[in-house]
Order: structure tokens, then sequence, then C-alpha cells
């Protein structure tokens, strides 16, 4: 039988800018009456640590439909590169949520940082021919998985979950993931280096997918699809364990508002396409191309544990997350 639960979802909306202004939790509190659902409850003040990536269109649509308006709640946003810059700020108090791979998260609790996953953030596609998370190549000898074995392969990040999925992808299909040498290079220039020929292949997402088959390359793999037989979830939205036990009533209608931005981004993913070139520098034209992750509710026990799993059987994962306290808040 599934773990995966079902569960509330929550979050608040993200800017594309730079900079923005840091809360603190403390700014959490009520600050003016009004502005709920029922004409009555009290707007309250969520700082949220976002990454500029397709993945958070629910949060920008779920501003745009007022569905965090609705419950009273408003936010400062924040943009940061990735979820182990999000974390710390989490952690510190500077941000009252943040959106965080799960890798990360894990590896973040097993380092005893005292988390709680707020809500899903997002999914893979489950399909291998709409699935934006990729290994693209351009060198037609690699044919499988197995044949990036000795190879240099470029991800964003070394000892993160570009290389760790990749590896599991290798060795599922035969192949020698020890043997992969890894290079970091940015998402954006990674189309470019595998069609130059100074990568083997690249770990790589939307929209730089579709960019870089327009310049000859081409998907070897979707990787979250061969090692395992669940619906992996990539990412999610997590707290303190702190603000958590003071905010609970804040959290849950946070919770409310993203649910309905995670469902809405779901069901209307013409909206989505709408709405990426209002936060990220994407034209009409290849928002309207790109693959679309999967949005959904469910927070995915299974995924946390598989992920440990990969992150200790590939070194970048010390110890043993406590699953219990990252998914007190959700179960």
């Amino acid at each position: 039988m599934s773990l995966r639960t079902r569960r509330r979802a929550a979050v608040a909306a993200v800017a594309a800018l730079p900079l923005l202004t840091l809360g603190c939790g403390s700014d959490a509190e009520p600050e003016a009456s009004g502005g709920g659902g029922d004409g009555a409850q009290e707007v309250a003040t969520v700082t949220l640590g976002l990454i500029p990536i397709i993945d958070v269109a629910p949060i920008h649509l779920g501003m745009e439909q007022g569905f965090f308006a609705d419950q009273g709640i408003e936010l400062e946003l924040s943009a940061g590169q990735g979820g182990a810059a999000i974390v710390p700020g989490i952690v510190s108090g500077s941000l009252d949520v943040g959106f965080t791979n799960n890798l990360s998260l894990v590896i973040a609790s097993a380092a005893g940082l005292p988390l709680q996953v707020v809500a899903s953030g997002v999914d893979s596609a489950g399909d291998p021919e709409t699935d934006q998370f990729t290994i693209v190549t351009a060198d037609d000898s690699i044919t499988r998985p197995a044949d990036l074995s000795g190879k240099t392969v470029a991800v964003n990040t070394v000892n993160a979950i570009g290389d760790t999925v990749v590896k599991a992808s290798v060795e599922a299909d035969g192949g020698d993931p020890d043997s992969i040498n890894f290079v970091e290079l940015a998402f954006p220039t990674m189309p470019a280096a595998v069609t130059a020929g100074d990568v083997d292949a690249a770990w790589l997402v939307e929209p730089f997918v579709t960019i870089g088959e327009s310049q000859g390359i081409r998907v070897l793999t979707t990787p979250l699809n061969d090692f395992t037989d669940i619906e992996v979830e990539v990412s999610t939205y997590v707290t303190s364990q702190q603000f958590a036990t003071e905010n609970p009533e804040v959290l849950d209608r946070f919770r409310t508002a993203l649910e309905e931005s995670l469902e809405y981004a779901q069901q209307n993913p013409e909206a989505v396409r709408a709405i990426l070139p209002t936060y990220l520098d994407m034209p009409p034209e290849l928002a309207a191309q790109v693959r679309l992750p999967v949005w959904n509710t469910d927070v995915s026990e299974e995924t946390l544990e598989l992920f440990t799993e990969l992150g200790q059987k590939y070194g970048v994962l010390t110890g043993e997350p406590d699953l219990d306290a990252l998914l007190a808040g959700v179960e």
C-alpha cells in the first residue's frame, strides 16, 4: 500500500526580483483587521523564500487569483538561488517559509536542522514524454543512461540532487555511476556546452530543455522515471519547527491558500503558461512550448525515504533525517 498520503498544501507568492526585503518570524503577527475570507480575520505577514523557476508558478497564480488575500495573508518575498541558500534563512528566522528540493531537505534534517514540511512543491510528471527533469546529450553514441559511464556530465551543483539522480539512472541501467565525471555549470550555459562537446551530457530542466532542443540537443532520458516506480515529489515548502509551533493558525491559512493555488495551476495549464513571462525572463512563445511539472496537494513520505536512501548510497548524506519531525505538520 502506498505511503503517499493526502496532505493539505500551503504557500504564498514569489517575486522574481533579486532584491526583496527579508522579514522575520515575528512578522507573522496580525497587522490589521479585515481582508480575510470572512471579512473579520486579521492580516498576517509571511516571508517566503522562493527560487524564480517554473515550479513556483502556482504562487504567482494564487496572488493573481486572490487566494492569499482571501485568507488574510500578506507576503514578503525573497528570491534565492536554491534550497541550500533558503534553508539557512528559515532556520535563522529571516524567512518564515521556503521552497527547497527534497534531497536538500533530508540532508538538512540529518544535520540536525529543526525543519518541518508545510506543503508539497512540485512533482515529476511520471511520464518520459512530458517530464521536465531530464538528462540531455548531443552525442549520437550515447543512446541509454548506461552509456554515460566514464563520461563528463554537467550539473548545476555537485553533490546535490542533479548528480544523485543521474547516478541512480545510470546504475539502474547497468552502468557505473562512480565512473562519471561531474562538472558544475549554470543551467543557461548547459545547452551550448553540450552541443559544443565540452560535456557529454547534462542534467537539465525547463525552460532550458526546450531551448536546447532548438540548438540540437536531445533528451536522453528522464531520470526520475528510471530508478523508481513512485511519483517523485521533487520539492516541498518548509518552515522552522519554531515558526510552526508559534504560528499554527497563520500556517493553516497559508496552507489553504496554497492548496487552492496548486490545484488551480494543475487544472489551468494555459494560465500557467500565460503567467510565466510575468516573473521569468521568458518570451510568451517559449512559455507556450515548455514542459510543465505536476502540482498537487500531496506530501510524499515515500520520496523523502527514497532521497534518504540515495543520499546515503552516493555519499551526499551522512546520518539519518528525522522524517517524523519533518512530517509532523502534515500527517
